[in-house]
């Protein structure tokens, strides 16, 4: 096994996982292993790969999501990426939108496990960190026990030592991604069922989890849990994440600690030319369910006319 801990991860998730918001995570727990969003190898061979991969050095441990199927580029976009200094490079075989299938990556390559074992050999040739794969139960009507276990064998066998399971199958017909997130009904029991039949493998059960509560329960079956939407719709929950999962004494920072202590991240990124909007667009979920939560949404509703000076009166303001 890998150094890095698994214990707590928080989702790769499109749109949302960015810079920004894995800066202002680690605002909130220091030791949850975060994940970008998925990067295809073409966007990062052919497009602004600074861009794409910068990071801030406060993000660690942080990994790279790949798309791609083609062990050849995924291979060049590891070396890439370990040049980077990311923690891990993650291969996203969970993916089911048109777009992922089209370009034949995803969760369609779940029918095709000697190809993600190549694409894993290949990456794991040219980096030391680990590589790591994320992905379904399984696919329409292949999804039986049998058919997962034998993908993870493959897997397993070009050299992958953790699995991200998505505890979902997916439709890749008749189904969007959206509703492959949600109605295709969680089955934990079968992601149990592959932990004790792979007992050397790491296992990191993910979807539909959303309290800490819940995390430790899915512990005592699993090596660890990946939290998705929950963690950035509620985001302040993983202010106890250190505490309960990672041995830490210090008391959760509170949420206008995190605001006041996103202040110079925000002058910075203003100085180089990042729209402030790009960050604040993180923040509506802190305040999720308790009192004035709405008054903080509607104020960063308007937050394109904001400026950082005016969102420090703001936080100053604040009486929550």
């Amino acid at each position: 096994m890998s150094d890095t801990d698994r214990t707590f991860c928080i989702a790769p998730m499109l749109d949302r996982t960015d810079r920004h918001y894995r800066y202002f995570v680690r605002l909130l727990t220091r030791h949850a292993l975060l994940y970008t969003e998925m990067i295809t190898t073409g966007a990062i061979l052919k497009g602004d790969t600074p861009y794409r991969l910068q990071y801030d050095p406060q993000e660690h441990p942080v990994a790279l999501q790949l798309g791609g199927s083609d062990p050849g580029e995924l291979r060049e976009c590891a070396h890439i990426a370990a040049d980077y200094g990311y923690d891990e490079i993650n291969l996203n075989v969970g993916c089911p939108s048109d777009r992922a299938q089209s370009g034949i990556f995803g969760v369609c390559l779940m029918a095709k496990p000697s190809l993600v074992a190549e694409c894993v050999n290949a990456m794991q040739q040219v980096v030391d960190i680990p590589v790591t794969v994320k992905h379904r139960i399984g696919i329409d009507d292949m999804d039986s026990d049998e058919t997962l276990l034998e993908f993870i064998k493959t897997v397993a066998g070009g050299g992958c030592k953790t699995f991200i399971v998505h505890a979902r199958k997916a439709w890749l017909q008749g189904l969007s991604p959206k509703e492959n997130r949600e109605v295709p009904p969680l089955q934990y029991e079968k992601v149990y069922r592959l932990k004790n039949a792979c007992p050397d493998l790491e296992i990191i059960i993910n979807g539909g989890i959303s309290t800490l509560d819940e995390c430790h329960r899915l512990l005592n079956h699993v090596d660890g849990v990946m939290v998705g939407r929950e963690a950035y719709s509620n985001i302040y929950m993983l202010s106890r994440v250190d505490q309960r999962f990672y041995g830490c004494d210090h008391r959760p920072i509170s949420r206008r600690e995190v605001l006041k202590n996103l202040i110079p991240y925000m002058q910075e990124e203003v100085s180089n030319g990042t729209n402030l909007h790009r960050i604040t667009r993180h923040l509506p979920g802190l305040f999720q369910g308790i009192p004035g939560a709405r008054i903080w949404r509607r104020r960063l509703s308007h937050s394109q006319g904001l400026t950082v000076s005016r969102f420090s009166e703001l936080v100053h303001d604040l009486q929550m």
